[in-house]
């Protein structure tokens, strides 16, 4: 087998949680039915094959480019539609990957054509997470001698490593984080997601610049700077694996996808700003089911949509909502899906609840992510290799 098949089977079988126990029965049998999709007028248009994708993004401000994120290690880049042969930057050398473990994501700085920073998130050799910058050489090419360590997090399990970065609507980085792997949370008296005191679990913000002598900076107005006991770059917590979240780049919303133990899969969601000190319930909760009987998540967040590993899914594939004015069926609704079903779906999120969640006529193999490009046009990656863009029939 090729190492992206292997690949391919090892994170399918990771994602869902393994070896973790019972999540219990539902509270509520939460899985809407999804109806079939009036978004017909929509196909997948094949961009490229790449060596087990896993994201796509585009600098702000380049409509010529997008860049896809190779597991292995390597950023290649898509030039006016076609793939340039020469990685924008090869850091295999230094990256573990297989499984869950990989280089994760990519994200430009919002100066990013003045200042040509960038940064990457990836699995090091000693299994441990990193958050390293770089700065370009020129618009196709990094400097690889340019590397300077931001943020490294010991992992004490092979999954559960998150690995998405983002610049959220206040030019501030987003940085999704595992529980530290294995199953059940089962590092620490409680686990790390419902930890302040631990990175894991999390959605982080920080100001990646170096500051006051320390690699990076914590925001002043973070809900948990100042409190003892908890770590200041916490933005929210009670997460088990958020691979992909994204903000609404209309609104600023934030929508997460977290991959659920062995029962459920859910897409949680929240207004701008609404996410600052959110607790999104896991461990003592998976899905909207009791996974831990006896513990308290205060003021837990319900999940919007719910997906059973009984129907057939095992790891939820966040997306996005899109706001491409050439998909008028989908404009305004949040596309998403599961690494193993690969139907791609969509719903309107609001608080607490999603509208008119319905399948659409889209499916990808092995639905690794969702990317978007300076556009705002949406692309859906398969780690099989190939990379698509959603374009009207």
């Amino acid at each position: 087998m090729t190492r992206a098949v292997v690949t391919l089977l090892a994170i399918a079988v990771v994602a869902c949680g393994g070896g973790g126990g019972d999540g219990g029965s539902p509270a509520v049998s939460a899985e809407p039915t999804a109806t079939p999709s009036a978004a017909r007028g929509v196909r997948l248009k094949k961009v490229a094959d790449f060596d087990a994708p896993l994201y796509l993004t585009s600098p702000p401000g380049d409509q010529r480019r997008q860049f896809v994120v190779e597991q292995g290690g390597r950023v290649m880049v898509v030039r006016d539609g076609r793939k340039l042969r020469s990685p924008f930057l090869d850091i295999r050398s230094q990256v573990t990957a297989g499984g869950e473990q990989g280089l994760l994501s990519i994200a430009f700085a919002p100066d990013y054509a003045r200042s040509g920073l960038f940064y990457v998130y990836f699995t090091d050799r000693s299994g441990d997470e990193r958050i390293v910058e770089y700065h370009r050489r020129d618009a196709d090419h990094a400097d690889p001698g340019s590397a300077r360590l931001v943020l490294r997090m010991a992992d004490p399990e092979v999954n559960h490593n998150g690995g998405l970065l983002l610049f959220g609507p206040d030019d501030l980085m987003y940085v999704g984080t595992g529980d530290g792997g294995g199953g059940g949370d089962q590092h620490g008296s409680r686990g790390n997601a419902q930890n302040l005191g631990s990175l894991l679990g999390k959605i982080l913000r920080i100001d990646p610049r170096a500051g006051g002598g320390r690699p990076y900076q914590v925001p002043s107005d973070n809900p948990f700077v100042g409190r003892a006991g908890a770590r200041g770059e916490v933005y929210a917590y009670g997460l088990r694996n958020p691979w992909r979240f994204s903000f609404d780049r209309k609104t600023g919303d934030l929508a997460i996808g977290d991959v659920g133990q062995n029962a459920w899969e859910e897409i949680d969601f929240v207004r701008r700003g609404a996410g600052s000190g959110a607790n999104f319930g896991w461990r003592p909760f998976e899905g909207r089911a009791r996974y831990t009987a006896g513990e308290s998540a205060p003021g837990a967040i319900a999940p919007v949509i719910v997906r059973s590993h009984d129907a057939g899914n095992c790891s939820i594939t966040g997306g996005v909502v899109v706001r491409d004015r050439a998909l008028a069926g989908l404009r305004g609704r949040y596309v998403f899906g599961d690494f193993c079903k690969g139907r791609i779906e969509s719903a309107r999120l609001s608080p607490g609840r999603a509208r008119g969640v319905r399948r659409t006529s889209l499916k990808v193999d092995s639905l690794s992510s969702f990317g978007e490009d300076v556009q705002g046009r949406v692309y859906a990656i398969s780690l099989g290799g190939p990379v698509y863009r959603i374009v009207p029939r």
